[in-house]
């Protein structure tokens, strides 16, 4: 699957991006937004991409050949095959353009009509307006708070617990 602007361009990821991707991972805006920890290894993310599987869709945003955009489904298994997590990530830079838009249209497109996925869920820090406000646009509903879900810069933060269901 590939969607493109004049801007940037959508495309899968691959084991090859790893360092761009590690770089990414590790800015602090992105961090703040994940539960990834700082100063990561790079490699981490190398081993990452190699372990991933065909429950896994990891695509990524360029932008003039600069990853800036990450974002991927993990598909359950068993009897919650048709439900898939969901996280997405953009470069602290550049952000406000559309890219989180169009890696969240790129993905629902692919769960709804190639992956047979119905029920899309994630977590979102309670303070990230801007994404709360991009996954409800994209038919996410919150499903409750989990409290102190995550130590985040020395404070225990709460998070939305959010899906959005295929009608």
């Amino acid at each position: 699957m590939s969607a493109s602007s004049p801007a940037f361009h959508i495309r899968a990821a691959s084991v090859a991006d790893w360092e761009a991707l590690a770089a990414l991972r590790d800015l602090p805006g992105v961090r703040a937004g994940t539960l990834r920890l700082p100063f990561a290894p790079p490699e981490q993310t190398r081993r990452w991409l190699e372990g991933l599987t065909e429950n896994d869709l990891i695509i990524v945003a360029e932008f003039e050949g600069r990853i800036v955009g990450l974002a991927g489904l993990h598909r359950h298994k068993g009897r919650r095959q048709h439900a898939a997590d969901l996280g997405m990530s953009v470069h602290d830079d550049y952000r406000r353009r559309g890219i989180g838009k169009a890696l969240l249209e790129a993905l629902v497109e692919a769960a709804d009509r190639w992956l047979g996925i119905s029920r899309l869920e994630l977590t979102v820090f309670t303070d990230n307006e801007a994404a709360i406000g991009l996954y409800r646009n994209a038919g996410f509903v919150s499903e409750g708070v989990l409290k102190s879900y995550a130590l985040r810069d020395g404070t225990y933060a709460d998070v939305f617990a959010m899906a959005r269901l295929r009608a």
